[in-house]
């Protein structure tokens, strides 16, 4: 058991090796990023400097876009490259710069130098950002030299911003980083950089001097120095990792730890999720964002609910799993840390409380509750105030809350319910008193808030409050009120009708919140069983077209790639067509792995928003969504249920095309197998025949004169066996490639099946010559419904094939019964008998049991073939050994038509 493991251990990971078959076939461009710590590192001057190096080696290097920042060393270097003009756009009445993208993929270098990756692109231009250029010229097979600072990259942002107290809006993610097949670092050192800039080698004079009071400090830049080396060398470690694993070299391995961060609508969340991806990163570990739904969940405004589901997304864009689970404890500390022990959790993160100490004193504190309740779990508690609440990243995808139109019903109902009160209090306030008619007020209030929400119902409250100083508090039938006591019972009354409102409302609005996440849940589950139950990737589309179509309310098409181009495979409606603004966004969306067309950064122009099904495979096809209003087309929650709806139908689809490609896989082999044995009986088993008759042939051409009228004769009787053999060979392999193709067709009429044997031993007789035949049929068999030429054919080939594998001298018997409704018929050798471990695979294509070398070669096709005629023609056949002595036994057995039972009795 050591060895085995020790074996096991030394052998490549099937991941990395996948990676890197994945790399080599790849048709993408490469991309390789320099690096530097800060401004003025050189990051462009290497770049230019390896362009011309790679120049003189005869590679064809253009320059897309370099910014020179006016330093004349570097503007040097561009001299003696190809640069591609810039395009220039309008905006603001300003004309703007940009790199002309559309002429770059024209020109269709090997290198294309891209400066400055995480530019943002002028308004108007293809992409909002450079990267999104860099991935369209690298999807077209154009290797790419870039430039970052290392301040840019996505999840450095907070760090960076620690450091400098500079909050870098431009940035890159860390995907794209990660996807470089190449990273070089530009180090200077602090002093160094200091020194260029002073000589103005990096800015401007006045512009240097403000970078050295703020930016360019000693101190910061060698924090940042120090960011950029452990970044790049995080980097570089998984790529010798790979290369480890993929060469079995022993090495380190992962520790197993797992990360839980805890977010919510606060504007820190996206720093502690950054944070938990690089230390889920130096940890190698996986992660997960979870935020708990609660009551308070209900209060949320649009921008905290914003927040928080781009905070959710920016989880799984940085890597990780987001999580959104209801709150069933008493306290959330309680549901976090269940959710962290069913999931194996080590570490735990979450922010710094913000409270009043009075807040927590009241209302308790979820950090302390955690830090108290976790156990052997590690809790981290990261300091927030250094992370600056920043607003809602720009989307991808806009979304909107559609505002609902007024609808003046339920103020009209609640006015009614308010009149009925007012009717009913007239009626009790001389015998009850007026103490009682506040109650019956108070009943309308609770019924409007309960029945349509909150701002009917404190439209309730204000009438009803009106009404009771009017009719009930004297001086009648005015407004003014006199008595002080009065006053107070008209201010209490208002005070307590509003709060009753605010709390009926609250409870509706939880009822409803409540009713409406278990239809969807219903309705996702419902879903996900009728996907469980399909077979067929034509209703699987169909299912989430529909679904998705029906949960939304949006027109729906579904997209999956075919023959290297993104098609529409299924739609709901399913008449709905695209025009060529769709096409291109539904394709930069296949091709790009983002979201393209209505309310995207990309192709916002197109009729339809197109988003890409993904699953942990990748991408596996693509949805497009519209209907006839204007504006973003989905709310953040909108959106979660159709990440949602598009998980499982993604999911799905995978499943269907892995049967698919499970049957291709066996349809593959299937073929090999058919071509290996092709190619064995060419070379061997039709060799043979062929060399014995070329040879009879020869020597009686060559040798006519000497050879005796006995010989001569004999060479002839070689020539028309072996051309006999031959031809059935020939014939085996058509009649299996008919089988095959579903080409059979009996052609049946009644025949007697001791006519057929008479003939099929006619035609075997120079095949059964060195055996004896025992033929032993039943007299009263009844006429079958046959084909005679296949089933000749059948009984031919298992006589020839239990003449092979009996020994000369022996008895081959056929013999027949009736058994009720079947006639069976039987041919028993006398041979050494069928391997019991071969009993099932007797009948298999090219299957060919152990022989001695006195059984001459066949193609293994025989009885595979008498199998499938005999099935054609309703009956069976199996194979088994003899009871009495050594020897196999074939059985066929065919149905008795009722045509021979009314003849056997007219007869």
């Amino acid at each position: 058991m050591a060895n085995q493991r020790q074996d096991h251990e030394k052998r490549p990971s099937p991941d990395a090796l996948l990676e890197a078959a994945r790399r080599e076939s790849d048709q993408a461009g490469k991309l390789k990023i320099f690096v530097g710590a800060a401004p003025g590192v050189g990051k462009t001057y290497e770049m230019l400097q390896s362009a011309h190096a790679r120049s003189k080696a005869g590679v064809d290097v253009v320059v897309g876009v370099v910014e020179t920042h006016g330093r004349a060393e570097t503007e040097a270097l561009l001299h003696g490259l190809e640069v591609i003009p810039r395009k220039k756009l309008e905006y603001k009445d300003q004309i703007l710069e940009e790199m002309d993208l559309d002429a770059l993929i024209a020109r269709r270098p090997q290198i294309a130098l891209v400066d400055e990756l995480a530019h943002t692109n002028a308004p108007g231009s293809r992409h909002p950002k450079r990267y999104l250029d860099v991935e369209e010229l690298l999807s077209h097979g154009i290797d790419v030299y870039t430039a970052v600072n290392i301040q840019h990259i996505e999840s450095l942002n907070d760090v960076v911003a620690q450091i400098t107290h500079v909050r870098v809006r431009e940035t890159v993610p860390d995907k794209v980083f990660d996807r470089a097949d190449a990273i070089e670092l530009i180090d200077l050192t602090p002093d160094d950089l200091i020194q260029r800039l002073k000589e103005g080698k990096v800015y401007v004079p006045k512009q240097a001097e403000r970078a050295l009071e703020h930016y360019f400090s000693p101190g910061n830049l060698t924090a940042l120095r120090e960011l950029a080396l452990r970044r790049t060398a995080e980097r570089v470690d998984e790529q010798l990792l790979t290369h480890m694993q993929a060469n079995a070299i022993a090495g380190p391995w992962a520790a197993g730890e797992r990360v839980l961060v805890c977010i919510s609508e606060d504007p820190r969340s996206a720093g502690l999720v950054r944070y938990t991806k690089r230390l889920a990163d130096r940890l190698h570990a996986q992660w997960t964002a979870i935020s708990i739904e609660t009551r308070r969940s209900l209060q949320l405004t649009d921008e905290q609910r914003d927040r928080l589901a781009d905070t959710m997304r920016l989880a799984e864009a940085l890597g990780g799993e987001a999580i959104t689970i209801p709150g069933v404890g008493r306290r959330i500390a309680d549901d976090v840390v269940q959710f962290a022990q069913a999931n194996n959790v080590t570490q735990i993160i979450i922010g710094k409380s913000t409270r009043s100490l009075w807040f927590e004193l009241t209302r308790g504190s979820v950090v302390h509750d955690l830090v108290r309740r976790a156990g052997n779990i590690t809790v981290n508690v990261i300091a927030g105030e250094e992370l600056a609440a920043e607003p809602v990243p720009k989307k991808t995808v806009h979304t909107a809350e559609r505002q609902e139109p007024f609808d003046p019903l339920p103020y009209a109902i609640s006015l009614l319910f308010v009149a009925i009160a007012l009717g009913a209090g007239l009626l009790v306030h001389p015998r009850l008193g007026i103490e009682n008619v506040d109650l019956v007020f108070l009943t309308a209030v609770v019924g409007a808030a309960v029945r349509y929400g909150l701002l009917p119902s404190i439209f309730a409250s204000v009438v009803g409050s009106l009404c009771y100083n009017f009719f009930f508090l004297p001086p009648l039938y005015n407004f003014t009120i006199t008595e002080p006591t009065n006053i107070a019972a008209f201010f209490f009354f208002m005070l307590i009708a509003i709060l009753v409102s605010n709390v009926a409302a609250r409870v509706r609005t939880q009822a409803v919140t409540a009713t409406s996440r278990v239809r969807t849940t219903e309705s996702l589950y419902a879903f996900s069983r009728k996907l469980a139950g399909t077979a067929t990737l034509d209703d699987v589309l169909w299912a989430t077209a529909y679904q998705t179509a029906l949960m939304l309310k949006v027109r729906v098409v579904l997209l999956l790639p075919e023959d290297g181009i993104i098609t529409v495979k299924a739609g709901y409606p399913p008449e709905d067509q695209l025009d060529k603004a769709d096409l291109a966004a539904a394709n930069w969306a296949w091709g790009n792995d983002r979201a393209a067309g209505r309310g995207a950064d990309t192709l916002p122009g197109a009729k339809r928003l197109f988003l890409p099904m993904r699953t942990g495979r990748g991408p596996i096809g693509v949805i497009g969504i519209d209907d006839d209003k204007t504006g973003p087309l989905l709310t953040p929650d909108q959106r979660r249920l159709l990440d949602a709806l598009m998980d499982q139908g993604a999911l799905a689809i995978e499943r269907v095309l892995l049967v698919e490609d499970m049957d291709r896989v066996k349809r593959t082999v299937e073929s090999d197998r058919l071509r290996s044995a092709l190619l064995t009986s060419i070379s061997h088993d039709l060799k043979t025949p062929l060399a014995s008759v070329l040879g009879a042939a020869s020597a009686i051409r060559d040798l006519d004169s000497g050879l005796s009228d006995t010989e001569k004769r004999d060479l002839l009787a070689t020539v028309i066996d072996e051309s006999e053999r031959l031809n059935r060979f020939i014939a085996n392999l058509l009649d299996m490639t008919k089988l095959e193709s579903g080409a059979v067709v009996p052609n049946t009429a009644l025949h007697d099946i001791g006519e057929i044997v008479g003939s099929v031993l006619r035609r075997a007789s120079k095949i059964l010559g060195g055996h004896k035949v025992s033929l032993e049929l039943a007299a009263d068999l009844p006429m079958l419904q046959l084909d005679a030429v296949l089933f000749e054919q059948v009984l031919f080939n298992l006589l020839d094939n239990a003449a092979k594998y009996a020994p000369a001298d022996t008895t081959i018997s056929i013999r027949s019964s009736r058994e009720r409704d079947w006639v069976s018929l039987q041919i028993i050798d006398e041979g050494d008998g069928i391997p019991p471990e071969e009993l099932d695979m007797i009948f298999d294509k090219f299957h060919r049991a152990q022989k001695g070398d006195h059984v001459r070669p066949g193609t293994g096709l025989g009885l595979a073939i008498s199998r499938g005629f005999v099935e054609a023609m309703h009956g069976t056949i199996s194979a088994a050994n003899r009871l009495d002595r050594s020897g196999a036994v074939l059985t066929i057995r065919l149905p008795v038509p009722a045509v021979s039972d009314a003849l056997d009795t007219a007869a």
